[in-house]
Formats: C-alpha cells, structure tokens, sequence
C-alpha cells in the first residue's frame, strides 16, 4: 500500500476526513503515526560494544522533516500530499518543538545522535524529560519575560516504556519512568534517545511565569531544564536532577550489561560513556557506587573499570562554567556518594599537591571537571582552538599528568538537517550540480569548487538566498510585525545571550550606524540587523543587553529618516525552528565572542553551509572556518587569543582607557543613557549595562569595537561587488563539509570509543 493510500486511510480512520479537508494539526497527527511505523521497520542498530551519550541537553528540535528525510521518504510523502492541495511544510508547523535544550550543547548532542545512528553505531543517548524546557520567551515592555514552555501532547515522538528504576536521595525515594524517542540514522538502523521523568511530576506547581517551589522534589525534578540557580534551593535542585539522570543511566547501562550476559569486570570492552559537559559527572561515583554495593566489587576494581569506561568532552574555557558544588549541597541530596567522592578526592591527594588539580578543595568545594579528567580515559575539547588552550592555559596543570588523555574533537552539525531539511531548494540544486553523494559525504561538497567561475551556478545560489530572504522577509512581517527589505543585507547574530559572545558590541555598532545616517551618511544598500537569543532568568545583564536591543529595534524602526536604511529586529522565543529560517536567509554570520572564550561554536557551520560569509573574531571553530576558505572568503578583526589571555594575566586591561581615547567608542557608549535610548527604555537597565561597559567590561567588548566596526563596514561594502560575493558564498559552502558531525563522530569512534 502506498504511503498516499495509508495517509488516507488514517485520517478517514481518525477523523472521519479526507486529506482534503483535515486540518494542519489533524494531518500531523496522521503522518507522525505513519513515520513512526516506519521508523518501526527499521532494525535497532546493535554490536559487541556500545557508547551512551550522557547530557543534561538534546535540542532535537521538530522531528518530522528530519526523520522523513533519514528515512528517505520526504519528497513521497510530499507528493502524496500536493495532491489534495496540502503543504507538508504547513504540517510540519504545526508540530511542536520539543523544549530538551537551550543551546549549543544541546543542538550538539542530538547532532551527534543522528550521525551516530547514521555511521551505523551502537550509541543511545541518555537525558531527562523536562516538561517545560527552559523557558517561553516573551517580550513585555521591552523587557524579557519567561513563560513555561509546555510542548508535551499526547500524540508526540515520545514513546512510554516500561523500564522503570528506583533513585534514592537518601531516605527519599522516587521512581522513574523511562520514555524513548527513537534516532534513525540516514539510510541506516535506530538508536533510541532514553529521556527519564518521573509520574509525580505537578504543572500547578508554577504560578507566575516560571516561578515555583524548588523545594517539592518529587513534583518539581523534571519540570524545567536549568532551574534559576541564584539560590540555595536551585542549586539543590540542579544537584537533584543531576543525580537522577545519571542513577538512572547507570542502572540502565548495568541492567543492559547484564541482560547480554557480559562480565561488568570487563564494562569497558562493551561500554562507552560520553560525558557531555560537567552535568553528568556523578555518573562516575554513582557507577562506582553500584558496583561495589551491589555487584561486589571492591573499590580498587569498580575505580579502576569505571575509570576505562568513562570519556569527557570539555565544551567551555569560562571557569564559571566549570561545576563546582559545595560538599555539604551533595551530602544533602545524595548523602551514599559523599564516602566514594571523599575516596576518589584522597586518592588524587595522595598523588598530588598541587591545590589546583584536587578534587575537594580547601573551601570544601567539589570540582566536577576534576573527577572526570582523573577517572575517565579521555579529555577533548571541541575544536583546534579551544584544546589547544586547554591544553596550555586552563587545564594544563592536567595535561602535565595526563598528556595521554588529551584529544581534540572539532565539533560538527548534521549537515542534512541543516541543508536537506531548512533548505531544500539549495540541497535540490547541489544534487543537480554536483550529484547525491553529499548527502552521505559532506566532504563531496568541494567538487563545487570546480563551479567557482561559472556564472550560471554563481547567479542560482544566490537566487536561491533571495528566495529565502523573501521568505524570512514575509515571515517576520507575520510573526514579529516588522517590514524588513528583502534586498537589505541581512545580518544576523544568534545564540544563548552572554556577555562573552558580546551581542552587546552589535548593538553598538548599530548605535554607531545610526548616528552615521543622522548625521547624513547614507549606506550603499539598506541593511537589516537580526538577532535571536535567551538569557537566563537569573543572568541580569544579559537581559539588560535584550533590553537594549529591543530599544534600539524601537528606536531605528521608528525613525523615518534611519528605517528606509536600517531595521533591526529581535526575533522571540528563538529556538530550532527559528533557525531554520534565519540561516539560510542569512548574509553576514555575526560570529564575534571574545578569542579565547567560545570553545567553539556550531552556528558558524550551520551559516556558511548555507552560503553565508562568516565575521568573526579568531575563536573557536572560526579559526578552522578562516583556515579551510582562506582569508577573501571570510571578515576577521578583533584581538587573538594569547593578547586575550595575557590581559587577564596582568589585569592589565581598562574599558573607560578605550572610551576615554575614541570619539566613535564614547558616543555609541554614551547613547545607552542619552535620551532617545532613556525615552524608549528603562533608565535602571539601560544605566546599568553602560555602567557595565565603562567600569568593567569583562569580556573586552571595547578592545574589539573599532576594529569590528572597521571589518564589518568593509563587510557591507564587499557585498555590492556581487560576483566576488556569489564567490564567497560558494566557497563557504563548498567547504562546510568538514564540519559534518558525521565526521565528528567518526574520529570520536576511532579514538575514544571504539565501537
């Protein structure tokens, strides 16, 4: 039967409907019903030795166009649907986006799921259910609002088991319960991705936007991704959640051992576990836990087998973000791990002086980071960059012990979701240039390369980015209500909002541009300015930075002699499928975090897959972007790294020294508290970020600024010769295909996990 005839058969079935006449929502229950008994068909992917991928995050966004694509079945069912006058794109909205993730760590992770399932690995990934993700974002009186986020239907990708395990937090138990989503690989087998919660989880609990009572463990563990950290109960809270993702892991894990028959003194010839950032550290004394209470193990033994089992990827260089939880917050929440951590941290003080490499510290501090580089077999950072500054500066007291360890994994993004999903009208050109092959082997991209010259293929890739800026046009009209010129370049900034990828140096240069036009000097082309972020409900300056752009989308939008030139917009609730419609409408890829801090970022490969032309600072995986395209088809500025790293070294480095130096600094500066800005804005939060800028400034958004003005308006300039831009376009994406996770994952097998 075909897949036109089950559709139909389905909806008759369901809603007593033809296709026809069935509404959006109605057709996607029908055609997620028929995707998962596809999905169903296919064989679960198996082997001698197996990786689970622990992480407090999987931002899978929507599924449908996704696993219709892997399973080879998008442009059927396409078709099948064209037929009655329907839209699998209009389906497709209608599908709510699961909220398991917030940002780069998270969209990692269910890229790495899907090139594992692809690869034909055996790998599942192992999270938590959150109800109501991290937040709904809203913007009220210029303002950031947080609302819950409440995705979960009854018809969802989400499928019930019964595996269930006991969690204990001393003497309070709970018990879990196990909800898969399937992975299927791109013309390959399924993994699963197994998500824990909990049935006395309470949605009342929340009263005005995301605020409830961190303290009803057993109502609230699985309510919200990154519960507001700024107070005792949050950071209990963390720690719960933590401990029940990884308890319930490692009971999976051994429960799967067992059920194979396979000896556990020997786990780490049949297991992996990829400890994705510090969340899911516990696992390793919760393992040794296991093995020595339950399976009789004594402790040198479970030290050393879970020590040859365990990996840990290193996704930041920002101390801060290194997890550090009181000793006393872990013997409240899961008192039997304190005699195993206490264990762990004597050992490595028998071994060591050095304060820097312990695991408790003098202050009774727990260091996260530090039990996974002493007992797991592997550290790598996420691109060339950022390992080597791990290995030099911020963990190279770890590296002197343990060089053996150090590996770098440059990150990667699943390059048909990004290309054959967001942009099928590129995919369908690429295929007609240069063969299929692609969509296996990214690095088949480069035969584009041989097209470099050839003005036909040059004016249809960019066609196809003036369809999709039109269609981004139309859309932000709908959903922001804001007119944006489809012929505008269009510049765009979006990620998780935090000083150190300094979305507030953007705004200043828009501040800047502004007052160019005041003052009468007209751009060559109008120019739009995108940006897209969340700030965390407890992180007050990045929500003063949302709150000066949005003074600024007030300010230039409104003004009738700036607006014809410039538009700026702050899109809302940016998430996944945000992002499929900003990227490849894309012109300018706003990649501008201090060097040094973003280890290594994975917007900038999504944006130059889809032939945007990268400006960017020489941090993370933009130093390899400038390195594979070479430096005519990229805009670097900004100061390197060891400049970076040597001014926290002296302290050496003063922000009101480069306001008080630089006219252009001062007045971008200074327009935060004057009375435009004051008219449009809260006086407490636009003083406070100016206040910010001039007297600390931490992330050196004005050591960069004249220099980032200077390259981006080369930028803009640049673009008006349109055959040099086309080129760069070309380039960019013909040479994206390293930045395949398949690839990633490739070398994460080879030389970590060896499946």
């Amino acid at each position: 039967m075909s897949l036109e005839q089950r559709l139909s058969g389905l909806t008759e079935t369901l809603y007593k409907k033809n296709i026809k006449d069935c509404s959006d929502s109605q057709l996607y229950n029908c055609v997620l019903q028929l995707t998962k008994e596809e999905m169903a068909k296919k064989p679960a992917i198996s082997g001698s030795k197996k990786v689970y991928y622990i992480s407090m995050e999987f931002l899978i966004g929507k599924l449908l166009s996704n696993n219709l694509i892997n399973l080879k079945l998008y442009d059927e069912m396409e078709a099948a649907l064209a037929k009655y006058g329907r839209k699998l794109s209009d389906i497709e909205e209608a599908e709510p986006e699961p909220s398991l993730g917030n940002g780069g760590l998270g969209r990692l992770a269910a890229c790495f799921l899907d090139s594992i399932a692809t690869l034909g690995l055996p790998g599942d990934g192992i999270g938590l259910n959150y109800h109501y993700g991290l937040f709904k974002q809203v913007f009220r009186d210029r303002l950031q609002q947080a609302e819950k986020n409440d995705w979960i239907e009854e018809n969802s990708w989400l499928n019930k088991t019964d595996t269930t395990f006991t969690v204990s937090f001393g003497s309070r138990k709970v018990t879990s319960i196990l909800y898969d989503i399937d992975v299927v690989g791109y013309e390959n087998g399924c993994n699963k991705l197994h998500l824990f919660d909990v049935d006395t989880v309470d949605g009342s609990l929340v009263k005005e936007g995301i605020d409830f009572d961190k303290e009803a463990i057993e109502k609230n563990l699985t309510l919200f991704l990154y519960p507001d950290d700024s107070d005792e109960a949050g950071n209990l809270l963390r720690i719960y959640q933590e401990y029940f993702m990884v308890s319930n892991g490692a009971q999976l894990i051994v429960k799967e051992l067992k059920e194979k028959g396979c000896d556990l003194h020997r786990m780490d010839e049949h297991v992996a576990i990829q400890i994705n950032d510090t969340h899911p550290t516990l696992v390793i004394p919760e393992l040794i836990r296991i093995l020595t209470w339950e399976e009789g193990f004594t402790i040198e033994d479970a030290v050393q087998t879970v020590s040859r089992t365990c990996a840990y990827t290193n996704h930041t260089i920002l101390a801060e973000a290194l997890e550090k939880w009181p000793l006393e917050y872990i013997e409240r929440v899961v008192p039997q791990l304190v005699p195993i951590i206490k264990e762990l941290s004597a050992r490595v003080a028998k071994k060591y002086e050095d304060p820097r490499v312990q695991i408790i510290d003098s202050g009774k501090k727990v260091h996260m980071a530090h039990i996974d580089i002493h007992y797991g077999y592997s550290v790598n950072g996420v691109a060339a960059i950022h390992t080597d500054i791990l290995k030099e500066s911020e963990l190279n007291h770890f590296y002197k012990i343990y060089p053996e360890k150090f590996n770098n994994k440059t990150n990667g993004i699943t390059f048909r979701r990004w290309l054959l999903s967001c942009n099928r009208e590129l995919a369908e050109f690429l295929t007609e240039t240069i063969g299929d092959g692609f969509k296996k082997d990214a690095g088949e991209l480069e035969k584009l390369l041989a097209k470099k010259d050839d003005m036909a293929v040059l004016d249809a890739i960019d066609r196809i980015k003036q369809q999709k800026k039109a269609a981004l046009a139309s859309w932000l009209k709908e959903k922001e209500g804001i007119d944006v010129d489809g012929n505008s370049v269009f510049d765009i900034q979006v990620k998780r909002l935090h000083e150190y990828k300094r979305q507030q140096m953007n705004a200043l240069y828009i501040i800047h541009k502004y007052l160019e036009i005041k003052a009468g000097k007209k751009p060559l082309r109008p120019m739009t300015f995108i940006f897209g972020a969340k700030a965390a409900p407890a992180y007050v300056i990045a929500q003063d930075i949302i709150h000066l752009i949005l003074v600024l989308s007030e300010i230039v939008n409104k003004d009738p002699e700036v607006s014809p030139y410039m538009k700026v917009v702050m899109v809302e609730n940016y998430n996944v499928s945000y992002a499929e419609k900003l990227i490849p409408a894309c012109d300018i890829s706003e990649q501008i975090s201090l060097a040094s801090k973003e280890a290594s970022g994975t917007g900038n490969m999504k944006f130059m897959l889809n032939g945007a032309v990268t400006l960017g600072t020489s941090d993370g995986a933009n130093v390899e972007i400038h390195e594979l395209v070479g430096d005519d088809n990229i805009y670097i500025f900004g100061e390197k790294s060891d400049t970076v790293i040597a001014h926290y070294a002296k302290a050496d480095y003063v922000s009101k020294d480069y306001y008080e130096k630089s006219p252009l600094i001062r007045e971008a500066v200074d327009f935060i508290i004057g009375p435009k800005a004051m008219a449009a804005g809260h006086r407490e939060n636009l003083e406070r970020l100016h206040k910010e800028l001039l007297n600390k400034d931490w992330f050196m958004t004005l050591l960069d600024l004249e220099d980032y003005v200077k390259v981006k308006d080369q930028a803009f300039a640049d673009y008006e010769d349109r055959t040099a831009w086309k080129k760069k376009m070309l380039v960019n994406i013909a040479k994206a295909g390293f930045f395949s996770s398949d690839r990633t994952i490739a070398e994460y097998n080879r030389d970590i996990w060896k499946l």
